[in-house]
């Protein structure tokens, strides 16, 4: 069995993060019939990417069996659901049925109720993001110290994907703040490890 090193774990906890805010820079900022086969596409490829996320935010605790890790991976799966189900709502059933409805066709009540439904859902899922970043961020603090201080920055990145989701420019810092405190925390981890 071999055993990721430090550097590459570091990057793989990052990535989605990373991922989603490249994403956000091609992220329609309206959803008309012209923009609609972007948005759900590019939602199509985030039902992949935004639970990576919550998986990565767990995998800082995976080896832990305490509360704190629990409230972690509880979060963190609350997340990955909850924004999953906003994106196949609010991303691929109203971006598909914008592009069905065609061109010039006013948007019907419909398709305003499933941004409701999918926003209110993604609210709870972004909600459960900024939980997950405090608990991690503060335990993070607790463990590491003064070390772990740029880790910190995962609070306001998930307080900005709240505010912005993925759309320039807000949520795309946002998701990238996330995306390299998750890395970093995740290099801090392994690097105090391997020195005991």
């Amino acid at each position: 069995m071999t055993t990721t090193t430090t550097p590459t774990r570091a990057a793989l906890l990052a990535l989605p993060g990373l991922t989603l805010a490249v994403a956000g820079l091609f992220h329609p900022h309206s959803l008309s019939h012209a923009s609609a086969p972007r948005w759900t596409m590019l939602h199509v490829a985030g039902l992949v990417v935004f639970p990576l996320v919550g998986l990565a935010l767990a995998a800082l605790v995976r080896d832990r069996r305490d509360p704190v890790a629990g409230l972690v991976v509880l979060t963190a799966y609350l997340y990955a659901t909850a924004y999953s189900a906003l994106d196949v709502i609010s991303g691929i059933g109203a971006g598909y049925v914008t592009w069905r409805l065609g061109e010039g066709v006013p948007r019907p009540d419909e398709v305003r109720f499933l941004f409701v439904i999918g926003g209110r859902i993604g609210d709870v899922g972004s909600v459960a993001l900024i939980a997950c970043a405090v608990v991690v961020a503060a335990d993070a603090l607790r463990r590491l110290g003064p070390l772990a201080l740029p880790g910190l920055l995962m609070v306001p990145g998930a307080l900005l994907v709240h505010v912005g989701h993925i759309f320039a420019p807000t949520g795309v810092a946002g998701m990238a703040l996330v995306g390299l405190a998750t890395g970093y925390l995740g290099w801090c981890a392994a690097r105090t490890a391997g020195a005991r």
